[in-house]
């Protein structure tokens, strides 16, 4: 997974579906363009936004995303980047920070997730950047279904 992107205000839910995919992508929330376009100079990342200005700012190294609906963003920006997200890639990401999850013991998480899911569940992942526990229940099946259904070109819901 070689592209890395940096992603302005207006695309914060975009970002955490390209980090859902397994890509490097920096959200630094509210901050000027000129912050944006140095860390996409200077990091080497893609600039993706919906603002058509800061875009031509950042040529080459810009995505500007025309869709509203975030599913169509999705879509949008997979085509226009030609993203090949490899399943295997998916949900390495915090969808938080940004940080590559790491494998987690399940022994050492008694306490620190509920105990249904304790006792339910046997693979954890784990930020070590932010602390954040994650496993793979019902809404990491519905996001993995979702991005199934959004980078293979299906339609529906």
């Amino acid at each position: 997974m070689d592209q890395r992107f940096v992603v302005d205000t207006m695309l914060g839910r975009l970002a955490r579906w390209l980090r859902a995919m397994g890509y490097d992508t920096l959200y630094p929330g509210e901050t000027g363009d000129r912050r944006l376009l140095d860390l996409a100079l200077a990091e080497e990342r893609v600039l993706v936004t919906r603002d058509r200005m800061l875009a031509r700012l950042a040529q080459p190294r810009e995505c500007l995303i025309t869709e509203e609906r975030l599913d169509e963003q999705i879509r949008e920006a997979v085509r226009r980047l030609g993203l090949r997200p490899r399943e295997a890639d998916w949900l390495t990401r915090c969808l938080e920070c940004n940080a590559r999850l790491e494998p987690r013991a399940r022994d050492t998480l008694r306490g620190l997730v509920p105990e249904h899911v304790f006792a339910t569940h046997a693979e954890f992942m784990a930020c070590p950047r932010c602390a954040r526990i994650f496993w793979a229940g019902t809404h990491a099946h519905r996001m993995l279904d979702r991005l199934a259904r959004l980078v293979n070109g299906e339609t529906g819901g």
